[in-house]
C-alpha cells in the first residue's frame, strides 16, 4: 500500500518502520527532518513537505504532540488530499477537535479516524499495542489490517472522537497505576526492603500492572530514560481536565496526578520518562 507518514518522533518512527517492513511504499515527513531522514535506511521515502508526504497515499498517518498540531497538520495537508483517500490520526489530541477535522474532511470526501495508542515505545517498536478507534465502521474496515500491525490489540470505539475519549480514560489509570508503583516502591524501601523483590512479589498477585512490571525496574535503578515524555503526559492530563469539566466530572486522582506530574516538571523531568515522578515523590514523602 501506498502510505504517507507524517510524525516520525519516538513512537511515530517504529510504527512508521513497522509498516515498511511489512511491504508498503511509506513517505515519511517531520518538522525536523534528520528524524524522517532516519528511516530512509529502513526503505522510507522521506518527502519534502507534508503535502509532498500525502498526494497520492491510500492511507495517511499523523502522529504528532499535541492539538495544535494537528490542526496545523491537517490544515497543511488538506489542499492536497482526495476523495477517498483515508487519514488516520494516531496523536493524543481534544476528541472535540477530532470530530470538528472528521466532519470537514468528510465533506471533501476523506475518510478520518482518530485511533491514540497505548503502550509506548517499546509497543511501538514489538508491534503490541493498544489502538483505540473513533470513526465511521467503514473507514475503519480500511484500516484494520494496517492497526493490526501494529497494534496486538486494536478496538473500534465509536463515532469521531472515541477513540480520543478512550486514550483519555487509559491516561488516568496509567497515571494512577503509576504513583500507586512508586508509592509501593518508595514505601517497601523505607521499611529496608529489597526493592527489586518487592516488585517481583507483589507483580505477581492483585497489584500487578504494566506501570509496576515496567518502570519499577526503572524507578528502583534511577533510569528516567523517556519511553514517555513527563511533558505529553502533563499534556494528556490536560487533556482530560478539559473533557471532565464538559462533562461536570470531578476526579480527584486526576488532580493529585496533574500535581506530581508537574512537580517533577518542575525539578526539570519534563524530557524524561514517566516515571521520573518517583523524583517529585521522592521530595514530597519524606516527612522531616
Amino acid at each position: 500500500m501506498e502510505i504517507g507518514w507524517i510524525g516520525t518522533g519516538i513512537m511515530g518512527a517504529p510504527m512508521a518502520r513497522r509498516l515498511i517492513g511489512a511491504g508498503n511504499r511509506v513517505r515519511v515527513f517531520n518538522r525536523s527532518a534528520d528524524k524522517a531522514r532516519a528511516l530512509a535506511p529502513d526503505g522510507a521515502i522521506v518527502a519534502a513537505d507534508a503535502p509532498a508526504c500525502v498526494a497520492g497515499a491510500e492511507a495517511v498517518f499523523i502522529m504528532v504532540p499535541d492539538t495544535p498540531d494537528v490542526e496545523a497538520t491537517v490544515a497543511k495537508i488538506e489542499p492536497a488530499l482526495a476523495a477517498g483517500q483515508l487519514v488516520v490520526d494516531m496523536s493524543t489530541i481534544s476528541p472535540m477537535a477530532e470530530r470538528a477535522i472528521a466532519s470537514r474532511l468528510k465533506r471533501a470526501g476523506v475518510d478520518y479516524l482518530d485511533a491514540p495508542v497505548s503502550g509506548g515505545d517499546v509497543g511501538a517498536r514489538d508491534g503490541t499495542l493498544a489502538i483505540m478507534v473513533g470513526g465511521e465502521a467503514l473507514a475503519f474496515g480500511r484500516a484494520r489490517g494496517l492497526f493490526e500491525l501494529l497494534g496486538r490489540r486494536v478496538t473500534h470505539m465509536g463515532a469521531s472522537g472515541a477513540g480520543q475519549m478512550t486514550k483519555l480514560a487509559n491516561q488516568i489509570a496509567v497515571a494512577l497505576a503509576l504513583e500507586a508503583a512508586a508509592e509501593a516502591i518508595k514505601f517497601g524501601q523505607a521499611g529496608g526492603l529489597d526493592a527489586s523483590r518487592v516488585v517481583e512479589a507483589i507483580g505477581a498477585g492483585a497489584a500487578g500492572s504494566w506501570q509496576l512490571s515496567n518502570l519499577g525496574p526503572k524507578i528502583i535503578a534511577g533510569d528516567y530514560r523517556p519511553g514517555f515524555f513527563i511533558k505529553l503526559i502533563r499534556k494528556d492530563l490536560r487533556l482530560v481536565v478539559e473533557a471532565a469539566r464538559e462533562s461536570g466530572l470531578a476526579l480527584p486522582g486526576l488532580s493529585l496526578m496533574a500535581s506530581m506530574f508537574n512537580a517533577a516538571a518542575a525539578l526539570g523531568h519534563d524530557l524524561d520518562g514517566t516515571q521520573a515522578v518517583a523524583a517529585a515523590l521522592d521530595r514530597l514523602a519524606d516527612v522531616k
